[in-house]
């Protein structure tokens, strides 16, 4: 996955010519911050309704688009944290069949999705409800996955824990099991450091224990595996003897049909597994996409409406975006404002001086529309 990167969305208000303007913007900021490339930024020519309607709309943008770039990176997160699962790199995100940053910068609204006709309190509830229906079936989807992951990490860690927890019985084969009508086998659990003490004591722990019938069968870090045969009725005295010397007497019945049972369910844990982490994938990558276009027609009425609101009727601005490293950017906020066309450009730089909120929500204000996306 690429690291994070930060764009600016930016609009000047047009005074004469938004083709003058937008030479002047290449032109000095080229010059000036040669390492900040600029791009136009589509913002279609909406239904802009009643001044009332901007107001109510311009208090909901901040938070809807919010809520809409944390979808983003919570799909872009799952994504990671799949690939990451099963070792693998992981594809590029893209958009509509392009990179995600070739779609921001060469954006262009999709009419037959969001008509530009529609009020704008339409397009921008319909997109909350289209990114709030994604969300929903990625915790669905997430879920069900992590769910049989859970399951097949349980019996995992049950094969391979220590052998005082694990599951034995892929350990012990039927040769190694005595049972008749007076015999019982048992299954013992040493501590490393005791099988001495183990071999040594075993035969005297109660009375009955068939004389050098122990056997080690399996043997980790901390612990060995051992059994005993003796006569079925002293079996719960062995038990009681063998707990008081530290050692760890297993409930165990071989059984075939259950080691089998153990096999068919693990396999089909693991091939569910498998075919919902490629379906979930799959899903995020599309629905990465789908959310990232909603943002950024989003994000186009946000730009549109903050601007009429910044600049007044009828609409004349000049939209781009662009995203200058972190060593240029005040640079580049000051070539913005020198080069920003507007009655209120005073008004604007005393109110970032004294640190008041604009349009927008924005941290810092500027003479100018302004607000960040944080893509990935």
């Amino acid at each position: 996955m690429a690291t994070a990167t930060r764009y600016w969305v930016v609009s000047h208000p047009v005074q004469n010519s938004s083709t003058a303007l937008w030479t002047r913007l290449q032109s000095s900021i080229s010059n000036r911050a040669f390492d900040t490339a600029l791009y136009r930024f589509s913002a279609p020519d909406l239904r802009v309704g009643t001044l009332d309607s901007l107001l109510s709309l311009s208090d909901d943008l901040v938070k809807s688009n919010s809520f809409i770039e944390g979808v983003s990176h919570k799909i872009r997160r799952q994504i990671e944290e799949i690939e990451r699962i099963v070792g693998g790199e992981g594809g590029s995100l893209t958009v509509d069949g392009v990179p995600v940053d070739s779609y921001l910068t060469r954006f262009v609204w999709d009419e037959a999705k969001y008509p530009t006709m529609s009020p704008l309190r339409d397009i921008v509830d319909g997109i909350h409800m289209q990114v709030s229906k994604i969300e929903d079936d990625m915790k669905v989807r997430a879920a069900e996955y992590n769910n049989v992951r859970s399951q097949l990490n349980a019996i995992n860690r049950k094969q391979g824990g220590s052998l005082a927890v694990r599951d034995i019985s892929n350990l012990v084969k039927p040769e190694d099991i005595i049972t008749s009508e007076h015999l019982v086998t048992l299954v013992a659990v040493i501590p490393i450091y005791s099988q001495k003490d183990w071999l040594a004591s075993y035969e005297s722990l109660t009375n009955f224990v068939v004389p050098r019938s122990s056997k080690k069968l399996y043997e980790d870090n901390e612990y060995a595996l051992y059994t005993v045969t003796l006569f079925d009725r002293v079996a719960d005295n062995f038990k009681t003897a063998a707990r008081e010397k530290g050692f760890q007497i297993r409930d165990f019945e071989y059984s075939p049909e259950a080691q089998e049972d153990s096999r068919k369910e693990m396999e089909k844990l693991s091939h569910d597994q498998e075919q919902m982490r490629r379906s979930l994938l799959d899903w995020c990558y599309q629905s990465y996409s789908e959310v990232f276009s909603a943002w950024m027609h989003f994000c186009a009425v946000r730009v549109f409406t903050e601007s009429i609101l910044r600049y007044g009727l009828p609409p004349a601005f000049q939209s781009v975006v662009l995203s200058p490293p972190a060593k240029s950017e005040k640079k580049v906020r000051s070539i913005l404002e020198d080069l920003c066309e507007t009655r209120n450009g005073t008004f604007w730089k005393s109110d970032d001086e004294a640190g008041v909120p604009g349009l927008g929500g924005e941290a810092e204000s500027y003479p100018y529309v302004s607000f960040t996306i944080n893509i990935i």
